[in-house]
């Protein structure tokens, strides 16, 4: 066992057996003064997707020793992605408690986070783009605050249109769904989608969609000319939504490429993309060496090292499609 790994589970052994051992008013007191993590996540609390996250950061964190109500305590808030008051809201209650890292779910609470400090050390999961947002100088020295586990590369954008056109070989007409407000990094996916569009011989567009109710008339307006297909963007809004999205492209029968499994899971044609709950999971070990002492500036940005192709069969067949051999072949799962 390296010298740093023991003094690192000495010490959080330390101070779990203090606590234990001293008496009901001296471990009070003690509990306050327990490092603590304020967590800003970018779905409601009822939202199970957003509970397993969570619980696999528990879990990352309780197998590098650290137990809450022991000696660590987590403070969750949870931010609608589409109610900008609130997340400033929570943002600001997070940051008068002061805690000794902050993981923020997502670019619009990590930009809401750094609006109220730039001191305390802010780790993140499930963002696009952090160099471009502003978030960190480079991936491998962030020289800030601010480090954390980023989505796909934006060429994943180019293979989720060779699945669509490979899947749906008569889709002429594809558009790339989003909102605007809570994906402003929109151009990091939009440019290998439309340069993939163009070697494809695909007409390429963007669908905005600027709250829940506006969801049916953008994906009918998409699905009223001939040979269309959707592609959904990795956007907390449309993560929040997928039980409509879904519904809306079977409904209008529009084949559609999904960026994570659990919209396949709900419906969806098929998805393609990382397993946010690993990268959760991974999370932990950053918030571990951070309250050891390491700087996020020395903690490069992450990318996904799990990925899933998951496809809906039965959703294959209401479409009347075939799916290819070839991309059965490479899926993880299939849901029959």
């Amino acid at each position: 066992m390296q010298l740093h790994q023991l003094n690192r589970r000495t010490l959080i052994t330390g101070l779990g057996g203090a606590v234990a051992a001293w008496p009901v008013g001296a471990a009070a007191e003690q509990s306050d003064r327990m490092p603590r993590i304020g967590v800003l996540m970018a779905y409601p609390e009822s939202d199970p997707e957003a509970q397993a996250r969570v619980a696999a950061f528990r879990d990352g964190l309780q197998k590098l020793g650290w137990t809450e109500g022991r000696n660590i305590r987590l403070e969750i808030r949870w931010a609608a992605p589409d109610d900008p008051e609130s997340r400033l809201q929570l943002a600001k209650e997070l940051v008068a408690l002061q805690p000794d890292l902050l993981l923020s779910h997502g670019t619009p609470n990590t930009a809401t986070l750094l609006q109220q400090t730039r001191t305390i050390p802010i780790v993140f999961a499930a963002l696009s783009d952090p160099v471009g947002s502003g978030f960190v100088a480079s991936f491998s020295r962030p020289g800030g605050t601010v480090t954390g586990f980023a989505n796909m590369e934006p060429t994943m954008a180019s293979k989720w249109l060779e699945l669509l056109k490979e899947v749906a070989p008569r889709v002429e007409r594809v558009a790339i769904l989003f909102n605007p407000a809570t994906a402003p990094y929109a151009e990091y996916w939009q440019n290998p989608f439309k340069a993939a569009a163009t070697s494809l011989a695909v007409e390429a567009s963007a669908a905005h969609v600027h709250a829940t109710w506006e969801l049916e008339s953008v994906v009918a307006a998409h699905a009223n000319a001939p040979n269309g297909g959707l592609i959904v963007m990795p956007d907390t809004f449309t993560s929040t939504h997928r039980a409509e999205i879904v519904a809306l492209a079977a409904l209008h029968r529009l084949p559609a490429v999904y960026p994570f499994r659990f919209f396949t899971e709900l419906g969806g044609l098929l998805s393609y993309g990382n397993d946010l709950i690993d990268d959760f999971r991974r999370a932990a070990s950053y918030a571990d060496r951070l309250l050891m002492g390491a700087r996020p500036s020395e903690l490069p940005v992450q990318f996904p090292v799990k990925f899933e192709l998951v496809i809906n069969m039965k959703t294959t067949k209401a479409l009347g499609l075939e799916m290819p051999a070839t991309v059965l072949a490479r899926a993880d799962e299939v849901i029959e």
